[in-house]
């Protein structure tokens, strides 16, 4: 395969996305190393990485003036995120998930999703989704995108996603659930790319669509993913697979899908929809192997998006070359924790919050997000991104 033009464009595209854009707070436990705060959620992490990757990506939210949303404008930033559609009205606190990382019995780290503050257990703001009378301003804002994303259903997700598709842009859906039936098979009348993971939709696969998208990718943890498509020039008759890449060290798994997704929406969205359509199987397959190796060089760092802290565009370029080239092996190790600067401990807002932390005698950094006190408790639901 021919890779070696990977990571260029003739341009710079425009991407417009909604969803989960949150605050990252990233405890490892093994290590005991304070937390690290980052922009993350699905649709935050797709369009921050595609903005490193040379687009110009548009992020639309509901954000207020909170310290979180302070944290994650000031992480899009530093990555030349656009933020412009990121305080639409009405406002509402930013979302934050607490990663935590823990040593399995196996030596090797293991990741789970926790809404509730990791220092008292109060419950943690979650998504809110833009509302129908923001439509019209983002339209007014970037009228003509490449690419709109999106990874939670919602009327106004649904509606950006219908003008966006009658303008020419390339539709990827990556939902979190089946959410409302009816809205589901609305929007897929529009989608060109559906990608879901097995562990969070198993029984997506199963389902009969009045109308399938051009292109349904199911992700399946370290097996690798397979996928159908009914493009002209690369149909499919049933699932294809393609196995994972294998990295010599693995730190931490969170956000590969995040990566896989952007790669491919990098390769395929440039020409937006009727550049699409055109795709031929063997752009197609390369396409996904390119998201593939994202996602395995990003296991190699702690963090949804650690490789972009902890090494340079050409460390990037030349090892996801080696992966894709069956070297991946050869890469250097890297310690994961320890790589990103450090800050405070994180804690919400909530008033016991502070005295447990002063309690305890350590340094405390406000989330400045209200939470819903509850007695002290960590859970680990199933896995949104």
């Amino acid at each position: 395969m021919n890779n070696s033009n990977y990571f260029d464009l003739s341009g710079v595209p425009t991407v417009v996305g909604t969803g989960l854009i949150a605050l990252d707070v990233v405890v490892n436990h093994a290590t005991k190393a304070a937390p690290e705060v980052f922009a993350g959620g699905t649709c935050g992490n797709v369009l921050t990485i595609l903005s490193y990757l040379g687009w110009l990506s548009y992020p639309v939210a509901r954000m207020d003036c909170d310290a979180a949303s302070k944290h994650v404008l000031a992480d899009f930033e530093k990555w030349g995120v656009q933020a412009d559609l990121c305080k639409c009205l009405p406002s509402g606190e930013t979302p934050i998930v607490i990663q935590n990382i823990r040593r399995a019995p196996g030596g090797h780290n293991v990741h789970r999703f926790s809404f509730t503050c990791p220092n008292c257990g109060a419950w943690l703001p979650g998504f809110k989704p833009v509302t129908t009378p923001a439509v019209e301003l983002v339209l007014a804002k970037v009228s003509r995108p490449k690419v709109f994303f999106f990874d939670r259903l919602s009327r106004a997700a649904v509606n950006l996603a219908k003008a966006y598709s009658d303008r020419g842009a390339l539709i990827v859906f990556e939902p979190s659930g089946l959410g409302d039936p009816k809205l589901f098979q609305e929007v897929l009348q529009i989608v060109h790319i559906l990608k879901y993971s097995n562990e969070r939709l198993n029984e997506m696969s199963d389902l009969h669509f009045a109308q399938a998208p051009l292109l349904t990718i199911e992700t399946l943890g370290n097996e690798g993913l397979r996928y159908r498509s009914s493009i002209r020039g690369c149909k499919t008759s049933d699932w294809v697979s393609l196995s994972a890449f294998s990295v010599k060290q693995v730190v931490d798994t969170a956000g590969a899908g995040d990566w896989c997704t952007a790669g491919l929406i990098h390769l395929l969205g440039t020409q937006g929809a009727a550049g699409f359509a055109k795709t031929s199987s063997v752009s197609l397959r390369d396409a996904l192997l390119f998201g593939q190796a994202l996602a395995a060089w990003n296991c190699k760092f702690e963090g949804a998006r650690g490789g972009m802290y902890a090494t340079d565009k050409m460390g990037l370029h030349r090892d996801v070359n080696k992966i894709l080239l069956g070297e991946a092996q050869t890469l250097a190790s890297n310690t994961g924790p320890g790589q990103l600067s450090k800050g405070p401990v994180f804690r919400c807002s909530a008033r016991e919050c502070a005295k447990r932390a002063q309690d305890r005698g350590v340094t405390v950094a406000n989330s400045g997000s209200k939470a819903r006190s509850r007695t002290p408790r960590i859970q680990a639901p199933k896995k949104h991104r």
